[in-house]
Formats: C-alpha cells, structure tokens, sequence
C-alpha cells in the first residue's frame, strides 16, 4: 500500500530493523555481489594486524543498501527520487541495525507529491552508523 500524503505528517517515524547479528558471510557475501573485496572488510589478519583495527567491518554500502531496503519498505519500490547517506560510524559483525525515517517535510513539486524524509540506522547500542536523507514521490 502506498503512502499517502493525506495520512502524513510532519515528525511522523517509521523504524525497521534491518539486520540482526550481521555475518562474517553476510559481508564476505556483499563483497562478492559488489565486487568490493577490499581486504578491510574480508580479510581478518590484513585488518588486526595490518590495519589496526579490532576486526574486519562491513562495507558502508551495505549498510546504506540496508537502510534503502527500510525506505523502500516504507514508502514503496520505485518511489525513492533521492537518497543519500554519510557512513558515521562502522558496523562490525554481530551488530544489528536499525533504520529509521522521519517525516522533515511534505510538498508538491511539479504535480507530484513528496515526501522529505530524514534517515538515520542505529546498532544495537544507539551509535549511529548512517545519517542521510531521502525523497520519495506519495499519492494524495
């Protein structure tokens, strides 16, 4: 069901989780479908002991593909006209994330309605891991 601008308001939120206990091969699988084998994120020594860091970490698309998976959900496929994001914070395995838009504005624009839509996605400890926005088309 599409959503309509007669049932919005401002501050509105919509929240999903996206994914629970994310996987050492659910990024090694996202490596392969991107194409993105950067060893950051695949391989284990070349992040600890090379990089420095605690681990390998999910790739900042996959985690923007997941909050896109949240709007799309929400406002329906094929309405997004603009999205984008910042990758605040990185997501390691075992974390599970939650996408959130909020209502910034509702408008018509060359006949169309729209909705402006501030994005956020969460881990499970609240530390923000994506911040951006969105605008979808709407019916009346």
């Amino acid at each position: 069901m599409a959503l309509k601008a007669s049932e919005l308001k401002v501050g509105d939120v919509h929240d999903e989780v996206v994914v629970e206990n994310l996987t050492r091969t659910q990024i090694i699988q996202y490596a392969g479908a991107s194409g993105d084998y950067n060893p950051l994120h695949t391989d284990e020594v070349f992040a600890t002991k090379v990089a420095g860091y605690p681990t390998v970490f999910a790739h900042g698309m996959l985690s923007m593909g997941l909050t896109g998976t949240m709007l799309t959900n929400y406002v329906g496929d094929g309405r997004l006209t603009k999205y984008g994001v910042r990758f605040v914070s990185q997501v390691w395995p075992g974390d599970s994330l939650t996408a959130t838009a909020t209502v910034e504005a509702l408008r018509e624009e060359e006949g169309e309605h729209l909705v402006d839509l501030a994005v956020s996605t969460s881990n499970q400890d609240g530390t923000e891991v994506v911040k951006g926005s969105a605008t979808a088309r709407i019916d009346a």
